[in-house]
């Protein structure tokens, strides 16, 4: 056999036993809230794995509550709307950022304070779940980068 053929049939067999791609949470932080008693928000960068998903819920263990949102104007000013599920194409990427898409975390655990490492659930429509840790900042902090 040629040399060129013996190595795509190597490259063939290697790829057919790697993992599907699964789905990445990165660029992650959690901005505690300026006042007390407020909520927090999560941002991060979700990359869709090898098939669609439909994300449902974001959670964390250290806030009683978590709700999706997403920010928009509205006239002269900003609204919010609640977002009950959210696709996520197969190796695409969805950001959740200041001004748009959020995580609303309510009543966090007050041990949590800047550069504490927050653990997010991101719980998908087939069962799937995801474990991610963002880091927080204070309210006046800039994004990390």
């Amino acid at each position: 056999m040629r040399p060129a053929i013996l190595l795509s049939a190597a490259a063939l067999l290697l790829s057919a036993c790697q993992k599907p791609a699964e789905i990445e949470v990165s660029d992650s932080f959690v901005r505690l809230a300026a006042v007390k008693g407020q909520p927090a928000a999560a941002y991060f960068t979700l990359r869709g794995g090898a098939e669609d998903a439909v994300l449902m819920s974001v959670g964390s263990t250290v806030a009683i509550k978590a709700e999706m949102h997403e920010s928009m104007k509205a006239g002269a000013g900003m609204t919010m709307k609640p977002i009950s599920d959210l696709p996520l194409p197969a190796g695409g990427e969805i950001k959740f950022a200041p001004g748009g898409k959020h995580v609303m975390l309510f009543d966090v655990n007050p041990g949590i304070k800047r550069g504490s490492l927050v653990p997010l659930t991101f719980t998908f429509l087939n069962g799937q779940r995801v474990e991610h840790k963002a880091v927080a900042i204070a309210a006046g902090d800039s994004a990390p980068e």
